[in-house]
């Protein structure tokens, strides 16, 4: 996979202040507000910030949690998961392998009817759906 690497000043060029904002200084959206938290259209969802391939339809669940929610990524290398410990919580958080974008958190265990009991819970901001044809 290449990486993209570009300055900040690049990356605000190119996004938007609030794709910015969260991609790039890992925020997130509000809960129930991103264009695809009810979405079921088929297709592959890609990296807002460098077009990378990260989830595939196929994966995507309603977690009733107000964003997005993947039980896996569509290849294990998609995604880099950190150690966040941020506002004083522990959590896993998902970045592009790509480009080393916030993407939002995943979490295990949590009782999901899915094969991996994994909730990859994205911004949706962070992601655009190409769809199926």
């Amino acid at each position: 996979m290449d990486k993209v690497v570009k300055s900040d000043a690049e990356w605000r060029a190119r996004l938007s202040p609030e794709e910015f904002r969260v991609l790039r200084q890992a925020g997130t959206e509000r809960p129930y507000t991103g264009e695809y938290v009810g979405t079921t259209t088929e297709g592959v969802y890609t990296c807002r910030a460098c077009g990378a391939e990260l989830f595939r339809s196929e994966a995507k669940f309603d977690s009733h949690c107000g964003w997005p929610s993947f039980y896996e990524p569509s290849k294990s290398e998609a995604v880099i998961l950190r150690e966040d410990r941020s506002l004083g919580m522990d959590r896993v958080e998902v970045r592009c392998a790509a480009c080393d974008s916030h993407l939002g958190h995943v979490f295990h265990g949590e009782g999901y009817a899915t094969p991996t009991d994994d909730r990859y819970c994205v911004n949706s901001v962070s992601l655009r759906l190409e769809a199926a044809e």
